[in-house]
């Protein structure tokens, strides 16, 4: 059963990351639609009736002082979990409650009566055995009858040892000891769900086999206390656990500084608040779903269980006379003739004569006065002032006044206005935030003599019994009730003040003044916290809110001594708990969740802006179709695509909803290695004709009316080289997503894809060669496809290895083919200047104009029109499809541009070699020989340097053959252009001493052999600066002296091979 709670506003703690609802503030309109903004886990919390069903959970909880004694481990299933070692009339206990503990279960000829008695128990008493009574079936509820077993043990080694409270690390020998004990006393399958040990303090909670598999969020911690405040010979050791996802039970063990005087007290009050301060828990996952941020503390938890050695002591009475008066009802236990009953006659006789000796001499002595039950609800100072007043009375006349001595009830209740643990209580000082204990009718637990059942501390030092061991416990409900007192009490004290100082207080002396009112001033403030919501109200006793808001009650069935447990000098103490909690049942919630996401989703679908994105049905043409096919793809399908081609598409975003909805495009997620932004670089979108930045976070905010649209243009153009390589090797693919915010609402993810054609660009000449006649192209279509994966995306051509692929090529025959159309284009060009130059004599020639035509950039005047990047795209794709390249540039483009764009694409594929022409340790031989050329006093001529450098080259074939294309073509381009500039400055010659031939492909002698021209030089010396980078693959420089030489030597290579022999 749950009750509802007040609601609160809690923060949202959803990141503002893709897919997420950000936060929107409603207005009036859509909060009546809407009427409360919860969220997922806050409106499942608020159904939690639906899912949770009671429990009832047994728990018995024990603590025992063991006092570093050997072979107590032998007594600690018997009287633990079989409730052995009660004895009914010193523990409240009397033998009819057997029938009701143990039911129907327990045999007639099995009662308390054939007990063994205690004499015949004292008298087989020896250490490292059991020495639990014979034939005792057990006074309390054990076995299988508890769900929760929680044992608390102190002094498990000995404390008082420097060895012990100094050692480094926990000797696990001892935790493992009692385990086994346990282990071989719980019944099968009891489960250890958590322990905890500080030296002497040792923690186990064992669950029953159900109930193991509802605990959650166990935490365990300990807090020293001791010596400088921080050892652990003194603290706590605490456990955490969550049971049925609802209920949070702490357990406290501790053993505070022990001793009899004030400053011992003190102390121990010291201890207890560092304890409660410096403890601290994991954090958890609450019923709403939600991670705390840091950990719980006690007071945090919905049921506590403080138990241990509090040593708390009794105050203000001799000891002896405790000691004698508590052993008028121990001798009851045994036959008067035994030695054991003779020896508590010799401590009654002597405590007794000290009382006489006390009364003769007039002794000031407090000693217990009469109170009774009713004088144990009176404060310390009462309680004082009686003892003084009845000083000279001795105990037993004390006891004799108030009730019938007899009973042990009426002196428990005339020694426990003494206990300093109810005293610090009353003060304040100590458990007084709500913490309860129950009813004590049960002997001190605290000092026996080892082996005695009845015998207090008979040693020379006879300390005084105390109730050192308790368990205390409190509610949720208990804790609250404390804090409501002290705000009442602070309420109080701040209105009494403001009366005295306003002197209202004097009021009633003033006998004219009948009553005096003034609304304005004394009417209630409705901002004050006048009504406070109290969340038990009207519930009964026992009855719990917990943190979650379910509704638990505990009731205490027992608390009780263990007085027949012969092996420590304290007696162990142990209490019965039924709780009743809700707990979670995991198929309930599921339903629950399910229903409410509906719900919600529902809710929110009909008041927050939405908008459809609609992705236009393109049509691929036959050549575009592949197997990668848009068929049942709900993104931007672009089919096929290859280099530097631009397709185009277009999506069209609809209002749906019922409010006007406010977009943008925002950053998407990425993985490693791509670059961050709306878009990657490959594609271009606009947003109703204007265009957005791919690498932007966001873009503008469009609003679009319910009903109307808006427009998205997408293109994409693969251009990057560094891509290129990517998707060839399969490393990359042209898959990727665009993320739509919609304001208010949810985010919309876009999926773009296109298959990738491969392409010669970006790959190594090793590999160039290899591929058969008809292109890389056609060995894409020819070759099985294997990356028909879930996404769909491709992979290019895998790597071949030499012997898969044998070679078919001296040199890449793509080479060959643009050396050859730049050759016949620029030779083209040349002539038609030649035949018009004449008509138009007020512009010079294109390569007076630019030295490196056709290769200069500053030429090439159409490189950033849309025309140019169509032909550069049809080009490469005539490259890679094997088809005329000048044939497949747009029939409007001139002559002159068809060159400039083949030249462009030539030097493209240069640069795109990943080793390129010259690779860097072909170039570390050219090197050293342009080294040592420069160091030599007669320079070798041309034409030796150049055999020397063709010969270095000569070990890769076709690097050297690939060389060879690139500079015969720059060579008789500059023959050209040398034949036509010598026609215009030169006068004619003679028929006979021309050159058979007249074309530029036949001139094939006598290269470098005419006349030195001064423009030829400068057009050498820029081609050498701009194919040398594009040729040449040299290692990174040290430095930028170094680097400036390599670029030298470089540009020196080529000009060996394009400037004329020097005249001999």
């Amino acid at each position: 059963m749950t009750r509802p709670r007040p609601s609160s506003t809690t923060s949202n703690l959803l990141q503002d990351v893709p897919g997420a609802y950000p936060v929107r503030t409603l207005t009036e309109q859509e909060s009546h639609d809407e009427a409360t903004a919860l969220t997922l886990s806050q409106a499942v919390h608020a159904r939690r009736a639906e899912y949770v069903r009671p429990k009832h959970l047994r728990i018995k909880i024990g603590t025992w002082n063991i006092a570093a004694c050997k072979g107590t481990e032998k007594d600690l299933g018997g009287w633990f979990v079989e409730g052995k070692g009660v004895t009914d009339a010193l523990a409240g206990l009397k033998v009819s409650d057997q029938e009701d503990i143990h039911r129907n279960d327990v045999p007639k000829n099995s009662g308390l009566v054939d007990r063994e008695d205690a004499a015949t128990q004292e008298a087989r008493y020896v250490r490292k055995q059991c020495t639990l009574p014979e034939s005792d079936p057990g006074s309390l509820p054990g076995n299988e009858e508890i769900g929760l077993y929680v044992l608390g043990l102190q002094e498990v080694v000995d404390v008082n040892s420097a060895t012990e409270a100094l050692r480094p690390y926990t000797d696990p020998s001892v935790a493992a000891k009692w385990k086994d004990a346990m282990a071989h006393s719980l019944p099968e399958d009891y489960k250890l769900v958590a322990e905890q040990q500080l030296i002497g303090l040792y923690l186990l909670i064992y669950a029953a086999p159900d109930l193991a598999a509802d605990v959650r969020s166990v935490s365990t911690t300990s807090v020293g206390t001791g010596l400088m405040g921080y050892m652990g010979n003194k603290g706590a050791v605490s456990a955490r656990i969550v049971i049925g996802d609802t209920t949070r039970l702490v357990f406290v063990n501790s053993h505070l500084s022990a001793g009899a005087d004030k400053p011992s007290l003190e102390r121990r009050n010291w201890d207890l608040s560092q304890i409660v301060q410096r403890t601290r828990f994991e954090p958890i996952q609450d019923a709403m779903d939600l991670q705390q941020m840091i950990g719980e503390q006690i007071g945090d938890e919905d049921f506590a269980f403080w138990i241990g050695d509090l040593n708390y002591r009794l105050e203000g009475i001799p000891g002896a006379d405790v000691r004698r008066l508590l052993m008028l009802h121990t001798r009851n236990e045994y036959d008067l003739s035994q030695r054991s009953a003779r020896k508590i006659d010799k401590e009654i006789q002597l405590a007794t004569d000290a009382a006489k000796r006390r009364a003769e001499f007039g002794s000031t002595t407090s000693s217990i006065s009469s109170y009774g039950q009713a004088s144990a609800r009176s404060s310390t100072d009462d309680a004082r002032t009686s003892i003084e007043s009845s000083a000279t009375r001795t105990v037993v006349d004390e006891v004799s006044a108030s009730e019938d001595p007899t009973s042990l009830q009426t002196t428990l209740s005339s020694l426990l206005p003494h206990d300093e643990l109810h005293q610090q209580i009353r003060a304040r000082k100590a458990f007084h935030d709500g913490w309860r204990e129950g009813p004590i009718s049960f002997l001190p637990t605290y000092k026996y003599d080892v082996g005695s059942v009845g015998v207090f501390d008979s040693s020379e030092k006879k300390r005084a019994p105390s109730w050192c061991d308790r368990i205390l416990y409190r509610t949720r409900r208990d804790k609250l009730a404390y804090e409501a007192k002290v705000r009442e009490e602070e309420n109080a004290r701040k209105k009494d003040e403001e009366m005295k100082a306003s002197g209202t207080d004097q009021a009633g002396d003033d006998e004219e003044i009948l009553y005096d009112y003034d609304p304005d001033a004394d009417g209630i403030n409705i901002t004050d916290d006048y009504d406070e919501y109290d969340e038990h109200e009207g519930l009964e006793d026992g009855v719990v809110i917990t943190k979650e808001g379910f509704e638990d009650e505990i009731q205490l069935e027992y608390y009780t001594a263990h007085q027949r447990v012969l092996s420590s000098d304290h007696k162990p103490l142990d209490a019965v708990f039924m709780l009743k909690y809700d707990a979670v049942v995991p198929e309930l919630k599921a339903k629950v969740h399910a229903e409410v996401a509906k719900d919600l989703d529902k809710a929110e679908n009909e008041s927050r802006p939405n908008v459809t994105v609609v992705v236009d049905q393109h049509s691929e043409t036959q050549t575009e179709q592949c197997e990668n096919h848009s068929r049942g793809f709900e993104g931007v399908w672009f089919g096929a695509v290859r280099w530097g081609q631009a397709k185009h598409r277009s999506l069209t975003i609809a209002n749906t909803s019922r409010v006007p909805a406010s977009f943008t495009f925002i950053e998407r997620p990425v993985g490693a290695g791509q670059a961050s932004g709306l878009a990657p670089h490959w594609l271009r979108l606009k947003l109703n004709d204007i265009s957005l930045e791919s690498s932007s976070t966001t873009s503008a905010s469009v609003t679009v009316e319910p009903g109307e649209t808006a427009t998205v243009e997408v293109e994409i153009r693969v251009w990057h080289m560094s891509l290129v390589h990517d998707l060839n090797e399969g490393l990359k693919s042209l898959d990727d997503i665009l993320v739509l915010r919609v304001e208010g609402g949810r985010d919309h993810f876009i999926p773009v894809r296109a298959k990738w054609l491969d392409t010669s660009l970006g790959r190594s000449i090793n590999r160039l060669i290899r591929i058969p006649e008809g292109g890389i192209r056609k060995l894409q279509n020819q070759r099985p496809d294997s990356s028909k994966n879930k996404g769909g995306s491709e992979r290019g051509m895998p790597e071949p290895s030499e012997e898969q692929e044998p070679v078919r090529f001296s040199a890449p025959r793509e080479l060959f083919r643009l050396t050859e159309a730049v050759e016949d284009l620029a030779a083209r060009v040349v002539a038609e200047w030649d035949m018009t130059a004449s008509e138009d004599s007020s512009s010079s020639a294109p390569w007076v104009q630019h030295l490196g035509w056709p290769f200069d950039e500053e030429a090439w005047t159409e490189r950033s029109t849309t025309q140019w990047e169509t032909a550069m795209s049809e080009a490469g794709n005539a490259l890679d499809a094997d088809l005329p390249l000048e044939a497949s540039l747009p029939s409007e483009l001139p002559r002159l541009q068809r060159l400039y764009v083949l030249s462009s694409l030539l030097l493209l594929f240069l640069k795109s070699l990943p080793d390129g022409i010259i690779t860097e340790a072909l170039w570390s031989k050219v090197e050293n020989y342009l080294s040592d050329v420069e160091k030599n006093k007669r320079k070798p001529a041309t034409e030796e340097q150049r055999t020397a450098i063709q010969e270095i080259l000569s070990h890769s074939p076709s690097h050297s053959i690939s060389f060879i294309l690139i500079t015969s073509m720059l060579d008789r381009i500059s023959q050209e252009i040398a034949g036509i500039s010598r026609a215009q400055e030169e006068p004619p010659v003679s028929p006979a001493s021309q050159r058979p031939g007249g074309t530029l492909r036949r001139m094939t002698g006598g290269l470098g052999k005419l006349p030195a021209a001064p423009h030829k030089e400068r057009a050498c010396d820029a081609w050498s600066r701009i194919f040398a980078p594009a040729l040449v693959r040299t290692p990174t420089a040290g430095n930028k002296k170094a680097s400036a030489v390599q670029e030298k030597r470089k540009i020196e290579l080529l000009d060996i091979f394009l400037r004329e022999e020097e005249p001999g």
